[in-house]
């Protein structure tokens, strides 16, 4: 049998690393849409929300491309994985699936009549699902940091009252609150004259709430979860991520007050990068930790992984179709860049 270039662990890490960039790439892009259906009942006026809505109209559906290939990426990667997660978060997954396809109903559906109580129903699903969409996600990102109680083949134990516990909960709302303001300044990117002023006065609020929600999550963590620094403890290098990230942040209200509004989405979306890394440097290697025994139980990516060939024919794979998706994803921001305005194709 010929000799694969590169190892089995060599793979297992590139696997690791393509996951989270995919996490960080749905966060980033379908945050946004998220935010800003969080946001959409937050208008009263019918022209506003179809301003909002259509802000995301050309580009929502393709966001969602990135979460259906981090799903396929571990299922492939690290089947263990994705069994021991799908069992344990069978019910948040099916509400997370529920959301988004009411989501995406609420959006096609809501412009096909123009009756006040047609459109009030739908606009009210629309911002329901992008919260449940978006609280579903933190709530089982907590619990990932949190553990689960797992046995000795690494299937889940426990019950749906283990998932829903106070950590997890909190890492939920501060989710919530990160998108509602990724969201936000996305809207301030894509609007112009009083809709755009109107969203400029909830900007400050959100960044607030998401940075009042960020320092007691961070706080939990620390009390609660003290493995989640261990990868800072050994490596004090890893601290520049967590300085880095409170500067960008902070720099965000200034670029608003500037009137630099993509300066202040880039800093949003640094933001959520340098998140989900502090995540994957906190978590690494265990996937999914198992809080009942984390040493001799949990599922690491070496331990869950496929064996090498497989890997090897699946980054060949992404090799192939990584780039067009990043070209097709490209070309529809280009496409349809600069400030939304309604037209007879409108939602």
């Amino acid at each position: 049998m010929t000799e694969l270039p590169f190892s089995l662990p060599v793979m297992q890490h590139v696997w690791f690393s393509c996951f989270v960039i995919l996490l960080i790439g749905y966060a980033i892009l379908d945050g946004f849409d998220l935010g800003v259906g969080i946001l959409h009942l937050f208008s009263k006026e019918d022209h506003e929300r179809r301003l909002m809505l259509n802000s995301i109209g050309p580009v929502w559906d393709g966001n969602e491309v990135w979460l259906v290939t981090a799903g396929g990426a571990l299922f492939a990667g690290f089947p263990m994985v994705y069994a021991t997660v799908c069992s344990a978060f069978y019910v948040p997954v099916m509400i997370l699936l529920f959301g988004l396809i009411f989501r995406a109903v609420a959006i096609e559906f809501r412009s096909k009549a123009e009756m006040i109580w047609w459109r009030w129903m739908w606009d009210i699903l629309f911002s329901a699902a992008s919260f449940i969409i978006a609280f579903a996600l933190g709530t089982a990102m907590g619990n990932l940091i949190r553990g689960i109680p797992l046995d000795a083949e690494g299937e889940f134990i426990g019950t749906l009252r283990d998932l829903l516990n106070p950590y997890a909960l909190l890492v939920g709302l501060m989710v919530v609150a990160l998108f509602t303001m990724h969201g936000c300044i996305y809207l301030l990117m894509k609007t112009e004259g009083s809709l755009h002023e109107k969203v400029k006065s909830w900007v400050n609020p959100a960044i607030i709430t998401y940075i009042m929600l960020n320092a007691i999550t961070t706080i939990a963590t620390l009390i609660y979860q003290p493995h989640m620094i261990e990868a800072v403890r050994n490596r004090p290098i890893f601290f520049l991520v967590a300085i880095v990230n409170l500067f960008v942040i902070a720099n965000i209200p200034r670029e608003i007050y500037l009137g630099r509004d993509y300066r202040a989405f880039a800093c949003s979306c640094l933001n959520i990068v340098l998140l989900m890394g502090f995540y994957a440097l906190g978590t690494y290697p265990i996937a999914v930790r198992a809080i009942n025994d984390p040493a001799a139980l949990s599922l690491t990516i070496f331990n869950s992984s496929s064996t090498n060939l497989t890997l090897h024919i699946l980054l060949l794979i992404a090799v192939i179709g990584v780039p067009l998706v990043l070209a097709y994803t490209t070309a529809i921001y280009y496409i349809f860049r600069g400030k939304v305005r309604l037209d007879k194709h409108s939602y």
